[in-house]
């Protein structure tokens, strides 16, 4: 029997899993489910829930709503809630069910029989809007890695329709079977695309060395979809980047230089959106991306201020940069959308007197100057503020500086030296003390010299 030819990059995980499962034809025209598990309202969820379905392009008829202690081992739900979803299919003309949470290989492939439709669950929603936001290589290779994995998955629990590849004459014991065919074709898929994703990420990690060697820090947007981070991001760097009111609207990093006064110049990486129950898929499938987060030197966490449950999108973030080993990173919070709150913007100080959060509209560009000061405060914490005395020969050593963006001021001595006044790191300064020439800090080399005029006053 022939094998099952791979998805090319970027397709729908909705087209991918029917490479492998006898499934019924999808359609654009959904009715939502979504049952209660707590004693607590999830108006909130729901709404998302919606809107998550809308962004994949999917147009919602009707959501059913219901409450039960624990999922019904069969369908999920009760016999007379799926008689509901019926009735609502058969009157609204729709082809599609969407749950709001996870089955099991058997629980969906029960319903679609029942029912006669497909059935989506949330993971495989995430899946096909990232599908659909997927622009670059990068990007469209941790999709496609994503959906696989998560293919694979569906295939060992529970697709038994496809044990039915027998072995050859007089049926000696069973052969390979159907389903261990297509595990075969995925696993070796799966193994190119972490080959391919593995080359990804060693370009990414000598980059970011580049940086460190530079003294460039990185700092990185990171929050919940649809927070504003794009927006922000084409605020501070004057780009523009592809922003609309959806979520995972921006799927692929992107990387921009950010001039700071006072401070020089620092890198600001747009990454994607979180969400409340990411898949675990996802998040091992973009590690490539996500490592922008985990080695940046701040993290920027955008938050949505004008959603009732601010708080508790703040903390999903929080749990994700935990799962994804960034949670001993840096924080500025930056609280968007101001001008929905008809707020002024404001900087919120921490217990030791530096930037904790700024309060800003990255839409009307209300407190973007606030923001950009508190950003130099936060990364100028990591410098020391210096004054050098450059030798004229040193032409090369004050170029390396301008380009670092660490010149504060300049001033020409009589005797043709050249005075600077930085703001470098432990890295770079250690580079100065090694240059030939030049005084610094009342240090030349590794012996000690007098102090000077120069080095006077600098703490």
């Amino acid at each position: 029997m022939k094998g099952v030819a791979a998805p090319h990059r970027g397709q729908s995980v909705l087209r991918v899993e029917s490479l492998f499962f006898d499934r019924p034809d999808s359609s654009e025209n959904a009715v939502l489910v979504h049952i209660r598990f707590s004693r607590f309202e999830e108006a909130d969820e729901i709404a998302e829930f919606a809107q998550l379905v809308r962004s994949a392009g999917v147009v919602v008829d009707e959501l059913i709503t219901g409450r039960r202690r624990e999922p019904q081992p069969k369908f999920f739900v009760g016999q007379g809630k799926l008689r509901e979803v019926g009735v609502a299919l058969e009157s609204n003309g729709a082809g599609l069910v969407v749950f709001n949470h996870e089955l099991s290989p058997a629980q969906q492939r029960n319903i679609e029989r029942e029912l006669s439709v497909r059935v989506v669950t949330r993971t495989q929603l995430i899946l096909d809007i990232f599908s659909q936001r997927a622009r670059t290589h990068e990007g469209q290779l941790q999709v496609e890695l994503a959906q696989l994995s998560h293919a694979q998955t569906r295939l060992v629990r529970g697709w038994t329709h496809l044990d039915r590849q027998k072995g050859g004459i007089g049926l000696r014991g069973a052969g390979e079977t159907q389903r261990e065919l297509d595990q075969r074709m995925l696993s070796e898929r799966i193994r190119v695309l972490d080959k391919r994703l593995g080359s990804v990420r060693r370009q990414r990690q000598q980059s970011r060395r580049r940086r460190r060697r530079a003294s460039v820090p990185t700092v990185a947007l990171v929050g919940y979809t649809n927070a504003g981070k794009s927006s922000l991001f084409n605020r501070l760097t004057a780009s523009d980047l592809y922003a609309q009111d959806q979520m995972f609207a921006t799927l692929d990093p992107t990387l921009r230089k950010l001039p700071l006064d006072g401070f020089g110049t620092a890198v600001l990486a747009d990454t994607v959106g979180f969400i409340r129950d990411l898949p675990h898929t996802l998040i091992a499938a973009f590690k490539a991306t996500l490592e922008e987060v985990t080695e940046a030197d701040l993290l920027l966490h955008v938050v949505d201020a004008s959603v009732p449950d601010v708080d508790e999108r703040a903390a999903q973030v929080y749990g994700v940069l935990e799962e994804i080993g960034a949670a001993n990173r840096p924080v500025l919070e930056v609280y968007n959308k101001i001008d929905a709150l008809d707020q002024s913007p404001r900087c919120d100080l921490g217990s030791d007197g530096s930037p904790e959060r700024v309060w800003i509209s990255a839409h009307t560009g209300a407190g973007v100057d606030e923001l950009l000061d508190a950003l130099a405060r936060r990364l100028g914490g990591q410098r020391r503020a210096l004054k050098v005395l450059l030798p004229f020969s040193s032409g090369r050593t004050r170029s390396w500086l301008y380009q670092l963006g660490a010149v504060l001021d300049e001033q020409l001595q009589e005797d043709g030296r050249v005075e600077l006044t930085v703001r470098v790191d432990e890295r770079a300064e250690a580079r100065l003390r090694k240059v030939p020439g030049v005084l610094l800090q009342g240090v030349r080399g590794n012996h000690r010299i007098p102090p000077s005029p120069l080095s006077r006053g600098i703490s």
